[in-house]
């Protein structure tokens, strides 16, 4: 007799699955470094008039690190501008403020399944294969986040599933 599955875990397993970008929309994209010490998870924005063209979280592993992310289409020419940032002021923030908890900002780049660098695709796209976030290690051991994150993450994170 085959032990029984308990459905708690049948749907975490299925909660996050494998697939190939062609598959997954952005939005639904989860991607991963390469030692698997960072998590970057998109989520829906839920609004079109939104300023925002995405958001994500990071999680860091051996840690209660959840970081929030976000891109603003925005400069000439305009780029997908992404920012990471812990546990930043609601509301009303000074520059100052955005400053002490920005981990990291920087232009977010997506590389085709083809190896071609382009624009990181918008919500409803098909998911980019790999993201390339410059810089993206430094700025971690740079920021006020290091101690709790022990590891250092590579600048490509490749997609590793897709929440559906």
């Amino acid at each position: 007799m085959r032990p029984a599955v308990p459905a708690s875990i049948l749907c975490i397993l299925l909660a996050v699955t494998p697939v190939a970008a062609a598959e997954c929309l952005q939005e639904q994209a989860v991607y991963g470094d390469a030692d698997g010490a960072y998590e970057l998870r998109f989520e829906p924005v839920g609004s079109a008039s939104a300023v925002t063209s995405n958001h994500f979280k990071v999680k860091v592993a051996n840690s209660d690190l959840v970081l929030d992310g976000i891109v603003m289409q925005s400069g000439e020419p305009v780029r997908p501008n992404g920012m990471i940032m812990n546990n930043c002021p609601q509301g009303d923030s000074t520059g100052e403020e955005i400053a002490a908890c920005t981990v990291w900002e920087g232009v977010i780049y997506a590389i085709g399944g083809d190896g071609k660098v382009g624009s990181l695709p918008e919500e409803g796209s098909e998911a980019a294969a790999q993201l390339l976030l410059p810089d993206f290690g430094p700025a971690v051991r740079n920021s006020s986040i290091w101690g709790k994150a022990t590891v250092a993450p590579w600048d490509v994170l490749s997609l590793k599933g897709c929440v559906q």
